[in-house]
């Protein structure tokens, strides 16, 4: 089952951080650079003009991301657009203030992050680092299934950038390969924050991709942040076996397959592997990795880590299993599907009847 585009490139360290685009404030000509301490969100506004939209790289059922470039430093970045008309149609208002929240606070080497907001009369903008080697999804369809070795990398850098959100109180929620993107050494970026919410202790909302969701949260049962473990154990499944244990063509279906909990573990698949996804992927939470008395040791301590150096995969001084095969620094977009392009209607002016329920962006 070839490891197609798997390659050890190493990588050294000493990573710069990308730039934050520069904000031209109304009231002034003259280009500034906003500075700002302890959130990456720019305290200057910016605005359609800043940027020069160059193409979509993807679309959702409230709006599209598309690759912009700054008007002002030149440097490209990733904007999500949403239409507010269908955000508050789909009852999503909360989340999206909650999403536009959670990327204000939260900097971490492999979550993506925001620099700012705005809008217009009719849709919302967020502008964010464009990570530019494309969905993890993409590569584990063109790989089928990742080598022990290529799978546990990415894991641990996504247990480190959930562990991180957790200690903030917020759980994800959302985890699947289509929102871990690979950026241009081939580190991961965690990227859609929609359902992400900030949870001191349970909550109960439905929401997730069926595949990837928690047996306490189809049964409506409230949940903590042991949801997202579940889901790395899905995740780990996943890139290990090519496919989701549970999967159906139909939700439902994969929905009584959760509720059920009968995986079939591939034979190839590590013995220290199934270890960790049997105390990953239970519905008892009263043995569930990540949810007992020694909270995520058990999973940092599990054998199937045991040669990861934390330290160095989170200063990002590891070498990564894959390089994407992209030229840095020029916009490029090889990597990212392509879509049907439509006339946006962005710069709208006239009267916005929603514009109290998104009074930060």
């Amino acid at each position: 089952m070839g490891t197609h585009g798997l390659h050890l490139h190493h990588i050294l360290s000493g990573h710069s951080q990308p730039a934050e685009p520069v904000v031209t404030p109304a009231s002034s000509n003259n280009v500034i650079k906003t500075t700002t301490t302890k959130s990456t969100v720019s305290s200057g506004k910016y605005s359609l003009s800043d940027f020069k939209i160059l193409r979509t790289l993807g679309t959702g059922s409230f709006g599209r991301v598309h690759l912009v470039q700054s008007v002002h430093n030149r440097r490209y970045y990733a904007i999500k657009v949403l239409k507010k008309a269908q955000v508050v149609k789909m009852k999503q208002v909360e989340h999206t203030n909650d999403e536009r929240r959670m990327l204000k606070l939260v900097e971490h080497p492999f979550l993506i992050r925001m620099w700012g907001t705005f809008q217009d009369s009719k849709n919302l903008f967020m502008v964010m680092d464009y990570i530019e080697g494309g969905e993890l999804f993409s590569l584990l369809r063109k790989s089928q299934r990742f080598p022990n070795p290529v799978a546990k990398f990415y894991a641990a850098e996504v247990v480190m950038a959930l562990d991180y959100l957790h200690s903030n109180n917020i759980i994800y929620r959302d985890l699947k390969p289509e929102n871990i993107l690979l950026d241009k050494s081939g580190h991961i970026k965690i990227t859609d924050f929609g359902f992400a919410k900030e949870v001191p202790d349970v909550t109960y909302t439905l929401c997730g991709t069926p595949d990837y969701i928690a047996p306490e949260v189809v049964s409506s049962k409230p949940y903590n942040k042991s949801v997202d473990w579940w889901s790395v154990g899905i995740l780990i499944y996943e890139m290990l076996a090519g496919y989701t244990p549970f999967y159906d063509r139909t939700p439902l279906k994969t929905y009584e397959n959760i509720l059920q909990c009968h995986v079939r573990y591939p034979s190839y698949i590590h013995p220290d592997a199934r270890d960790l996804l049997e105390h990953l992927i239970t519905k008892d939470l009263t043995r569930r990795y990540g949810n007992l008395a020694n909270g995520t040791a058990d999973i940092y301590n599990h054998p199937w880590f045991a040669e990861v150096v934390w330290e160095k995969l989170y200063s990002k001084t590891i070498e990564t299993p894959y390089e994407p095969p992209i030229e840095p620094g020029v916009g490029d977009s090889s990597l990212f599907d392509r879509y049907p392009e439509e006339q946006p209607d962005y710069g709208a002016t006239g009267p916005d009847p929603y514009a109290s329920l998104f009074k930060d962006f």
